[in-house]
């Protein structure tokens, strides 16, 4: 695989700055006028009309390699290779030219036994920091060794023609399985960088018999660990955050027969009404190094309005995890005693905690049912309800059955407690109901993961087939019981029959599952 500028095509007579240090990069930001220094050392930026995702601008090289490997799908929409050719032709002529070209050279997986190593060529400054703050670091001396298993190539200034380049719109992403190569250009939203090098490893880890899973970590005094699995928006990065448990990661994690460990070295948390009293850890972890995007900025006084959404309602936080003051050094934890599946609920009608036994486990991570929040792709203006499969089908190349024999042969072999959170909506859907608070919703997960809810006395949800807590310490009983929370009982059944409904569709489209995991979900 080509791995130097001259091998990748890229012909330079500019400067080329390779692993700068984070005061080198944020000196050359702020020369580029990439972004402003905030009251707190924090870099601002904005990302122009792509604040989140491109989802449709997302694509894997259909070549002899790929082909019969992706699960082909509006997650992984294939482009030729001829296509493919001649973007990244464009690409490479398009940073020849540059007077700059910086140049971040780390690793994915904190686990040495499965690390890759990563090289990401920039044209922005900023993006060079944005992955030094989320891939993991290496020493001087790793460096000197560094080979590059993956190579990524970003240009927010090369933009296709839609036309001409057979794209849908000037952004492309596109990630290349046989070259082991991701290009990206036309869009200056840092995340699709970040997300080339996941999509990568979950091709990549499952060949091994480990699961790459989007999800959250965390792990207590006791060496009990947590998983929290989520699509974006749904609280993996609040409720993995906690005073009492190390933060092992945010996003993004494998799991192997040694145990679980981080694919990166970094945070990207969403910053939309982001407060010191509810989120201590991530509002102190914004400060020198960190980048946040698209939050408004003073002006004057250089301090951020976290809830004012008028450039984005994905506004975005990037920051080393050791600005995480509780974070676990290593990247890696033991087997998971608790998973957790969070899905924000724009129904309002799921229990907000439900425990799950091995097949309803299964049924609701193939299900993945939750909400695409406000901005989190580009297009999403308010919550839509989705079935993302394994609670993160974007990023997942292959077919799902691949991703859900592993977890299954984890849960059997490891007994984890399994517990589906809603942290969506209560008392009405979206619009007219009211998003459980945060502290009810930390209330319930701690005491999940310190076990305490294993013994306590459950009822069965009639529709969804759920196993609901009757009582849990500190949450009013009518929370806990979803109907009693609505206006109208018969609005309530309703519309949680609707659910139901969706839920028995979605997973038609699912086969040879067995029948004791399709049991396990709504029925009616």
């Amino acid at each position: 695989m080509p791995t130097n500028l001259y091998e990748l095509k890229i012909v330079s007579n500019g400067t080329v700055k390779k692993n700068l240090s984070v005061k080198q990069l944020i000196k050359e930001t702020l020369r580029r006028k990439e972004a402003v220094l905030s009251k707190n050392g924090s870099l601002s930026t904005k990302t122009g009309k792509y604040t989140g995702r491109s989802s449709m601008d997302k694509f894997i090289v259909d070549d002899n390699f790929s082909h019969q490997k992706v699960a082909w799908s509006k997650s992984n929409l294939p482009i030729s290779k001829e296509v493919y050719k001649n973007l990244y032709a464009k690409i490479t002529k398009y940073l020849s030219l540059k007077e700059d070209i910086y140049i971040f050279d780390g690793a994915a997986g904190a686990d040495p036994k499965h690390q890759i190593q990563v090289r990401v060529i920039t044209e922005l400054a900023i993006h060079s920091l944005f992955i030094r703050n989320m891939l993991l670091r290496l020493s001087k001396e790793q460096l000197k060794k560094h080979k590059p298993h993956l190579t990524i190539i970003v240009a927010p200034g090369c933009k296709a023609d839609p036309l001409k380049d057979k794209t849908h719109s000037e952004a492309f992403i596109i990630l290349n399985l046989k070259d082991n190569v991701a290009i990206i250009g036309g869009t200056y939203y840092a995340g699709e960088i970040k997300k080339s090098v996941f999509s990568y490893m979950n091709f990549l880890l499952p060949h091994n018999n480990i699961l790459p899973m989007h999800c959250a970590a965390n792990v207590d005094k006791s060496g009990n660990s947590a998983l929290f699995f989520g699509l974006s928006g749904s609280g993996k990065t609040t409720l993995s955050t906690d005073k009492d448990r190390s933060l092992i990661g945010d996003d993004e994690h494998a799991w192997s027969s040694d145990g679980i460990f981080n694919i990166e070295g970094g945070c990207y948390a969403k910053c939309i009404n982001l407060s010191e009293k509810n989120e201590p850890h991530i509002y102190n972890a914004i400060r020198h190094g960190a980048i946040c995007e698209n939050v408004v900025l003073d002006p004057k006084t250089l301090e951020y309005d976290f809830d004012d959404a008028s450039l984005a309602e994905n506004s975005r936080a990037s920051y080393p995890i050791d600005h995480i003051l509780n974070h676990v050094k290593s990247g890696t934890g033991p087997h998971p005693r608790t998973i957790i599946f969070l899905t924000a609920d724009i129904f309002g009608v799921l229990p907000p905690i439900s425990r799950l036994d091995n097949n309803s486990a299964a049924y609701h991570f193939l299900s993945g049912y939750t909400s695409k929040l406000s901005g989190t792709e580009r297009g999403i203006t308010e919550p839509q309800a989705v079935f993302s499969t394994l609670f993160g089908e974007p990023f997942m190349p292959l077919q799902p059955i691949v991703y859900v024999k592993l977890f299954q042969k984890f849960l059997k072999k490891y007994s984890p407690d399994v517990y589906l959170v809603n942290t969506g909506w209560s008392g009405g859907p979206y619009g007219i109901g009211t998003r459980i608070a945060i502290p009810h919703t930390r209330t319930m997960v701690n005491y999940a993961i310190k076990g305490e809810l294993k013994n306590a006395t459950y009822k069965k949800d009639p529709i969804f087939n759920l196993d609901v807590p009757v009582n849990i310490p500190h949450i009013p009983v009518d929370i806990l019981d979803p109907i009693k929370t609505w206006d109208s009982a018969e609005s309530y059944i309703n519309i949680a029959n609707k659910l139901a409904k969706m839920f028995i569709n979605n997973f038609q489209r699912f086969k040879d599952i067995p029948q004791e995991i399709i049991s396990s979900g709504p029925t009616n």
